[in-house]
């Protein structure tokens, strides 16, 4: 299927395998930077925070070496170790982790600088209590229909996985906005002290702002679910709609190696895959950091 005709795709390749390794080992030197202190100041917060980020960077060092694509089982390399089952199963763990790691960074910050009591406020109440865990679930939710596409080929599922991924980012964006302002506006502690929380804020609400708009304008709307009602509508979808035990084989098995630029999806995949494995990469470095308030005044903790 293809033929090598993209001329920088080596390049562009090892750029982004170059950038994932260097993620790599700042994630496993933070994480054994951590497991040498014996101080008593990493907390479960922050020793769950450098799992997590472990875990996603670990499997993005993976995906950025076996590009892989689960609508055509394209691959990168003839291995199994490209099978796109294989891949969807590392992508799943992924994906909960940096979902974990924007969860739990909310809920602390919600637990160092707490609001007012707001309970006579249900819609406020909702944002700032249950909006994390709605997030989370909501992405815990698209990863089956992430594997039922990757198995049966059915656009629709895809399409409801990127719908369950707009919904988790748009659900705590009105969140992201109100800790943002919380933290500009605190007075009880200095900037210093607030710097990890005012980074953190800057960069939820942007993410949010930006993905969100992303998915209801564009990525739902124009890319994904008027080709999955359109393959609902043909005769004969290309690729054909696979069922049971021999689906789910060939989707561990079968890998269509190519390395040909329009084959992969032209400009909009290089821009995805750029993205997703540099962008998420160096944001979940910082958080796992575990985003906090630094008691300056009391003790010096390392970031």
């Amino acid at each position: 299927m293809g033929g090598d005709t993209w001329t920088w795709a080596w390049p562009w390749w090892a750029g982004i395998v170059g950038i994932n390794v260097i993620n790599l080992i700042i994630g496993i030197y933070i994480y054994i930077r951590s497991k040498k202190r014996n101080d008593g100041e990493l907390n479960s917060y922050q020793k769950t925070m450098r799992i997590a980020g472990i875990i996603f960077l670990s499997v993005a060092f993976y995906r950025s070496i076996f590009v892989s694509n689960y609508l055509l089982q394209l691959a990168w390399f003839d291995t199994i170790l490209n099978s796109t089952l294989i891949i969807r199963l590392f992508a799943t763990f992924a994906e909960l982790a940096f979902a974990y790691l924007i969860m739990s960074s909310m809920l602390q910050l919600n637990k160092e600088l707490s609001s007012k009591d707001i309970r006579d406020k249900k819609v406020r109440y909702f944002f700032e209590k249950k909006a994390p865990y709605l997030f989370f679930i909501l992405l815990a939710l698209a990863q089956p229909f992430a594997y039922g596409g990757a198995i049966t080929k059915v656009d629709l599922l895809f399409a409801i996985e990127e719908t369950l991924w707009g919904l988790a980012f748009l659900s705590i964006t009105p969140l992201a906005i109100i800790q943002f302002i919380r933290v500009k506006k605190s007075t009880n502690y200095s900037k210093e002290e607030l710097k990890l929380f005012k980074i953190f804020t800057i960069i939820i609400m942007i993410f949010c702002i930006g993905y969100g708009s992303y998915s209801l304008f564009y990525h739902l709307p124009i890319e994904y679910w008027p080709d999955a009602i359109n393959q609902l509508q043909v005769g004969n979808p290309e690729p054909a709609f696979r069922w049971g035990i021999d689906a789910i084989k060939d989707t561990l098995l079968i890998v269509n190696v190519t390395r040909n630029y329009d084959t992969w999806g032209g400009l909009g995949f290089v821009i995805w895959h750029s993205g997703y494995f540099t962008l998420c990469g160096w944001m979940v470095l910082f958080f796992m950091n575990g985003p906090r308030i630094v008691y300056l005044a009391k003790e010096k903790l390392e970031v």
